[in-house]
């Protein structure tokens, strides 16, 4: 397997970014990059695409000081992680084994789940494949496909785009899916990563992963169709923090509200003026929020 490695050099620069780096074997090739800051109950941030663990760095200095451990890595492909660079190299089964790998590298135990994206997608069913390892789920602009559910056609835009488009650059992406105008810094550090397009394999196949019914190309969706099997009786608490501008995700949060048991009476909230990349906009409430919902059941 032919493995890119992106240079530190790339990010010495990151003010806002303080982190110290940790990294773990995922499989034999493949090290994965992780944040792991402050001690206590686990928060477990898991991002999609095409961003990286930065996207949560104004949430990971609240939770540890509110007294949590906060476990924040790098998808394969993406952030300070290695990046093969064959896009066969990625599957919705390898981003779900990889991220169980690290779990168990670092013997991870109750944990409270934040995903959002595909970070929802590989981390909800992460969780439900391995459900005693966690104590409760936060699910934020993103969903688990379902076979006799189609994708939406902003989703099928945004898939044509990833698979043709001549540059793919993540700053624009996450400047596509804010309502805010990020500045040239911010989009530089979500394009650190990924020096030059052979870097972006991860990055430019994840849209083509997502499975639907009649567009399945991995037959992801029994996997899929059994992660829904346990969150229909998850009786764990499970909340959902959406953004109210994210039309790809709208509508996903009721869903997951009307399935769900352990969404029953939670606070759930749709999150003014802000886009897809919710963390990016919304760092500090949403972290405020997360504080409150894992400090309200654990009374």
């Amino acid at each position: 397997m032919k493995i890119q490695k992106t240079p530190a050099s790339r990010f010495e620069w990151l003010n806002d970014y303080p982190f110290r780096a940790n990294y773990s074997a995922v499989d034999e090739e493949l090290q994965m990059h992780y944040v792991d800051e402050g001690e206590g109950p686990v928060v477990l941030l898991l991002h999609g695409e095409p961003s990286w663990s930065y996207l949560y760095r104004k949430m990971i200095p609240i939770l540890v000081t509110e007294g949590f451990r906060v476990v924040a890595p790098d998808l394969i492909g993406f952030g300070k992680s290695d990046k093969p660079v064959d896009r066969q190299a990625y599957s919705f089964e390898r981003h779900v084994a990889w991220l169980k790998n690290l779990v168990t590298n670092l013997e991870l135990y109750e944990i409270n789940l934040f995903c959002q994206d595909w970070g929802g997608l590989a981390g909800l069913r992460l969780a439900a494949e391995n459900e005693k390892l966690f104590s409760s789920i936060v699910a934020s602009n993103t969903f688990v496909p379902r076979s006799g559910v189609r994708a939406n056609d902003a989703f099928l835009k945004w898939r044509h785009f990833s698979q043709t488009a001549p540059e793919f650059n993540a700053g624009s992406v996450l400047q596509m899916g804010t309502v805010s105008r990020l500045s040239k810094e911010i989009m530089a550090a979500y394009d650190a990563p990924f020096p030059d397009d052979s870097y972006m394999a991860g990055a430019r196949i994840f849209p083509k992963l997502v499975p639907f019914d009649g567009d399945d190309e991995a037959n992801a969706l029994p996997a899929c169709d059994a992660t829904w099997r346990v969150l229909e009786k998850w009786g764990k608490p499970f909340l959902t923090l959406f953004g109210d501008s994210d039309p790809i995700m709208r509508g996903a949060d009721t869903f997951f509200q009307s399935k769900v048991p352990g969404a029953k009476g939670q606070p759930h909230q749709i999150i003014q003026e802000a886009g897809h990349f919710i963390q990016e906009e919304k760092g500090d409430e949403l972290a405020h929020l997360l504080v409150n919902f894992l400090k309200r059941w654990k009374k």
